[in-house]
């Protein structure tokens, strides 16, 4: 009886497996048929949420895909990435196209496909001409307050040496008076190092001279440093502009971003005040009206503003930051990102990827 029960319970055991794996077929197979409800969120050139004609990078390479699998989907436009990821996580939508950062951070809570474009984080700034204050700022700055400060300690210190080793044998030009003694040695340090040699001060001990002689060799290359960077300095700054050419000249600065993207992090890394903005026409009106110092995003999408906008006076850096990939988002229970994966896969090899992106985005920029 016992062997009877057990040869009973295998048999229904096993109708039930074969059973449970038939439905979960069916209903993979009855989802690839349902339409699938597509997330559009992000910026031009990846996505045009107000103009029908011109859907964007990431919108044509989504339908290129789609066509090629046969799928049925409706779109389900958001004003902003993070409002469809949310969306995303709770059960709403199929998946989300548009130009999704593929992050660490994000991964906990979504899968992505393979890049379908890589992307970096660049600068935009104004080109502005520099007023009288912008071009003396330099001069004022701590690091060149430091150096000065440096130089006087120095001074004073063979300025000391000197009026200490003649102070006996010359009391005429280094009085025994510590205060003009050592004036009078930081007054022929100075002419020493600057080559004047008005010889109204001269050493006349033979430490003296030491110290004098030790000094000149010194300063040749000391002096010489110090005033190359002054030059340098003021050559710069009467040339310049209000440009910002890399990440590190924005530290202490205002820099707008979208808000919740990962350029966010990147700036707070690097002590930037992040003023964050919803789209990127709002950050260029506030670097325009001079209440940011820069707009900090994603080069392509910058690189595209500016193509369109040539009216606008805004210098692109060459310097290329945060380098991440774009691509599609998925729930973390989607049976979609083989199919995915594989059909960029395709579009990739047959060049209509490239095809797409060049559409949009010139080959030298």
């Amino acid at each position: 009886m016992p062997q009877k029960s057990l040869t009973l319970f295998l048999a229904y055991f096993t109708i039930l497996c074969f059973t449970t794996h038939l439905q979960a077929q069916t209903a993979v197979a009855s989802a690839k048929k349902d339409t699938l409800i597509v997330g559009v969120a992000g910026s031009e050139p990846f996505v045009f949420q107000s103009d029908p004609v011109d859907r964007g990078i990431a919108v044509e390479i989504w339908e290129d895909l789609a066509a090629e699998k046969d799928w049925n989907y409706t779109y389900k436009p958001f004003e902003t990435v993070n409002a469809a990821l949310q969306s995303l996580t709770k059960g709403e939508l199929d998946l989300v196209v548009g130009p999704i950062s593929i992050t660490s951070k994000r991964l906990e809570y979504m899968k992505f496909s393979q890049p379908f474009y890589n992307s970096s984080l660049t600068i935009a700034s104004r080109h502005d001409k520099l007023d009288i204050w912008q071009r003396l700022k330099p001069l004022f700055s701590m690091k060149l307050l430091i150096a000065i400060s440096i130089f006087l300690v120095i001074l004073a210190l063979v300025g000391t040496l000197l009026w200490y080793a003649e102070r006996k044998q010359s009391p005429d030009q280094f009085p025994w008076d510590p205060v003009h003694g050592i004036a009078n040695g930081m007054w022929l340090a100075i002419v020493t190092m600057s080559t004047t040699g008005y010889g109204d001060k001269a050493p006349v001990t033979l430490w003296g001279r030491i110290i004098a002689g030790s000094w000149m060799v010194i300063s040749l290359i000391f002096a010489t440093s110090m005033v190359a960077g002054i030059a340098s300095t003021l050559t710069l700054s009467s040339l310049g502009s209000s440009t910002i050419s890399t990440i590190e000249q924005l530290s202490g600065r205002k820099a707008a971003t979208i808000a919740d993207s990962p350029s966010e992090a990147f700036l707070k890394e690097y002590h930037v005040k992040v003023v964050g903005v919803s789209n990127l026409h709002d950050a260029v009106a506030k670097l325009k009206s001079k209440e940011v110092d820069a707009v900090v995003y994603d080069r392509p999408q910058l690189l595209y503003f500016l193509k369109n906008n040539r009216d606008e006076d805004l210098h692109i850096a060459k310097a290329e930051y945060y380098k991440l990939g774009y691509g599609f988002a998925f729930p973390l229970n989607t049976t979609l990102t083989y199919d995915v994966n594989r059909g960029l896969l395709e579009l990739a090899e047959d060049q209509k990827v490239t095809e797409i992106v060049e559409d949009y985005l010139d080959k030298d920029e």
